[in-house]
């Protein structure tokens, strides 16, 4: 089969990812083998390639937001049957017995795997997926649309869920990509008033065209304080300048995987009970969540396709002048 094999880590510019002839891999006892249709290209992929995030395995083949068609079921399978469309997220596996698991917080568990990380991903024909973490799919939107969903959507919808926001809050959100493009949908669906906050003039013009209240440029301050931001860009200054904005009470949700360092924060900025929260990984349930509201908001993804050969571009684009939406690589 044809896959995009990352043997070494380094920039997107150098095109770390080779295009192989692998063999195709062959599903065991509880895991299904999915034929890839359509993979999204997910800011996580170039912290990987990049060696932002340490390599845990090398040759990898990443990717994990993954559309496609089951053709082989190993033993034990009963949940998915062959010709099933499947979606595969992040989440790898969790082990379903540790102190996270046990509160329904798998995406915490202590020995969890990733996909397209720690287990071969969807930048290929084939790929591997165990069957409890292969969601079935709704029939209506294409793989394309539906492949940004299952990380930048599921993430993206996992951080609005922390801001706890009520019916007509005031929501900021800090980058304007794949994710972002998303969950203003979804905001502006559950009432929310939604700033958005972005250097770039074509994603400014995106936010208008999705209802944003008013695309601002990255530091200036909205009319009003806002009850809550999500932040999306890599950096750690912009997670500085969103607490500038939020009120009393308000809350800064950080939704990426890596981060650069966070400035010196002066401590009026915290102070009136304002916090900082993370976003680690997903559930099953924010997957199977996140599919019912973006059918509910009648979500419009906005994408870029790729072919599979074109991955190493896909993740160049991304790093130097971002996507309009997301980045898909189109394997059928």
């Amino acid at each position: 089969m044809r896959a995009m094999v990352l043997r070494s880590v380094g920039p997107a510019e150098e095109e770390p990812l080779r295009e192989e002839d692998v063999p195709t891999p062959e599903p065991g006892a509880g895991e299904v083998l999915v034929e890839v249709r359509a993979c999204g290209v997910c800011r996580t992929d170039l912290h990987i390639v990049e060696g932002e995030l340490p390599p845990r395995k090398l040759p990898l083949i990443p990717g994990h937001q993954v559309v496609g068609v089951v053709r082989e079921v190993g033993s034990g399978v009963t949940k998915v049957s062959v010709g099933d469309r499947v979606g595969v997220t992040w989440l790898y596996w969790t082990c379903g017995e540790c102190r996270f698991c046990r509160r329904g917080l798998e995406n915490l568990c202590e020995r969890a795997l990733f996909t397209g990380y720690d287990a071969d991903g969807g930048y290929a024909e084939y790929m591997v997926a165990r069957e409890g973490f292969a969601f079935r799919l709704p029939e209506g939107p294409g793989d394309i649309e539906l492949a940004p969903l299952l990380c930048a959507g599921v993430i993206g919808f996992r951080a609005l869920r922390m801001c706890e926001l009520e019916k007509g809050g005031r929501l900021g959100l800090f980058g304007f990509g794949s994710s972002a493009h998303i969950v203003i949908q979804i905001a502006r669906h559950l009432g929310y008033e939604t700033y958005v906050f972005t250097r770039s003039e074509e994603h400014q013009r995106l936010a208008w065209e999705l209802g944003a209240a008013c695309p601002l440029a990255s530091r200036p301050r909205p009319p009003r304080e806002l009850d809550a931001a999500i932040v999306f860009a890599p950096a750690g200054w912009v997670l500085v300048e969103a607490l500038k904005v939020v009120g009393r009470g308000g809350r800064v949700v950080s939704a990426g995987i890596y981060m650069t360092p966070i400035p010196q924060l002066d401590y009026r900025l915290l102070y009136f009970e304002r916090s900082i929260k993370s976003v680690a990984n997903c559930t099953r349930d924010d997957v199977r969540r996140l599919l019912r509201v973006a059918e509910e908001a009648r979500v419009r993804v906005s994408v870029e396709v790729f072919p599979l050969s074109q991955a190493n571009l896909a993740l160049k684009l991304l790093k130097t002048r971002g996507l309009r939406g997301s980045g898909v690589l189109k394997v059928r």
